[in-house]
């Protein structure tokens, strides 16, 4: 069997077509396809603004900034979590509480925020970060109902989750229609739902943040009248994704029912087929029926049982040519984090027990079917 990662984008002619076409375009960056790419953004996930940026990570940079996140702010966001929104708060000197999360889905519930801060004491919250990892968008209505109660700006970390979509009282909303949050921030990574090669975007439905996002992604430059004239009152950086990027995520974009679907055919497939091992294999429990992204396919193991550690079982299938992953290491447990008397029970049991397996658009029936054996076998020889 030929390697099988954990994800992997899909191109195909039409997208290939449409970045040739933008090639040849008088202007490659900041052009048509960067106007049309956030236009159909928009209009899919219902959402007033889109602005589009050269990845994910400068996606939360732009989201930060454009809530003038200052020194000493208190920002709140799960340990459980990609670095990336650490890093961004923590480069503009905020003052950064990790909550604890759900031992099984592995992301940070309302209880988990009321308790961080009761437990830190925090008085005023300048943002919190909600985050869907693997795809599965939960606890949206609870969150906006507590950004409310404390009064704080509510980024969704929604680079899992593009494509995503929940209810509340029976009406639908796309995950980045920003209906019940400030800003959504997505990942177009070419593991993630569509992708762009490298680039990202954040939605909201804020006039003012808009404006400031468009601003601080181009050096916040102020154009005037004439073109050659033009003001900086802040300084700035270049965040813009060129129109080659855009005319490769709409072609993507144009796929976006048609990825969802095929990924969750193949994650309904590995439910079904690994249900028989129950004792030993978990996958998460979610509270709510909503239509999640399949970024991940996330499962727990009983290694107590099957007299291991995930560790082994990563060598034992590597060995085998299937590459699964960690999503992810706690935040608290990086050398740079200097807090160590900090304890995160939902976490740890988490990320002792959890991996994902391979789940991306084209993956084979064979292939599962191989990877599955494989998990049965280790289960076999270990029991």
């Amino acid at each position: 069997m030929k390697k099988i990662t954990y994800n992997k984008q899909f191109i195909d002619s039409k997208d290939i077509k449409l970045v040739a076409k933008s090639l040849k375009s008088d202007f490659i960056t900041s052009g048509k396809e960067v106007e049309n790419f956030e236009k159909k953004i928009s209009k899919y996930l219902k959402v007033k603004y889109s602005v589009s940026c050269i990845n994910g990570t400068a996606g939360l940079d732009l989201a930060f900034k454009s809530i003038n996140l200052k020194q000493n702010d208190v920002v709140i966001m799960p340990v459980i979590n990609f670095i990336a929104s650490y890093s961004m708060a923590k480069n503009l000197g905020a003052r950064i509480f990790l909550s604890d999360v759900d031992p099984s889905t592995g992301q940070m519930t309302p209880k988990n925020l009321v308790n961080c801060i009761r437990k830190n004491k925090i008085k005023k919250i300048k943002a919190v970060v909600s985050m869907y990892l693997g795809g599965y968008p939960e606890n949206i209505k609870e969150f906006y109902s507590l950004k409310r109660r404390y009064n704080f700006y509510l980024i969704e970390d929604a680079c899992h989750a593009f494509g995503a979509s929940y209810k509340i009282k029976n009406k639908k909303f796309k995950v980045g229609s920003c209906k019940h949050s400030d800003l959504s921030v997505f990942s177009f990574h070419p593991v993630k739902t569509i992708t762009t090669a490298e680039g990202g975007a954040i939605t909201t439905n804020s006039k003012s943040i808009n404006n400031k996002l468009r601003l601080i992604k181009n050096h916040n430059i102020l154009r005037k009248k004439n073109y050659w004239e033009y003001d900086i009152k802040e300084l700035s950086s270049n965040y813009r994704l060129s129109d080659i990027n855009c005319a490769l995520g709409i072609g993507q974009l144009n796929k976006i029912q048609n990825f969802v679907k095929v990924r969750k055919k193949a994650f309904i497939y590995y439910k079904k087929k690994l249900a028989k091992y129950s004792e030993v294999i978990f996958t998460p429990t979610y509270k709510t029926k909503n239509l999640a992204s399949y970024h991940l396919f996330l499962i727990k193991l009983n290694f107590k049982k099957i007299f291991g550690d995930k560790d082994k079982f990563f060598r034992y299938m590597n060995k085998n040519n299937i590459f699964p992953q960690f999503h992810y290491k706690p935040i608290n447990t990086f050398s740079f984090y200097k807090r160590r008397n900090e304890n995160f029970y939902g976490a740890q049991e988490y990320y002792r027990t959890s991996l994902s397996l391979p789940l991306y658009y084209g993956i084979k029936k064979e292939e599962q079917n191989y990877i599955i054996n494989k998990i049965k076998n280790y289960i076999n020889k270990k029991k």
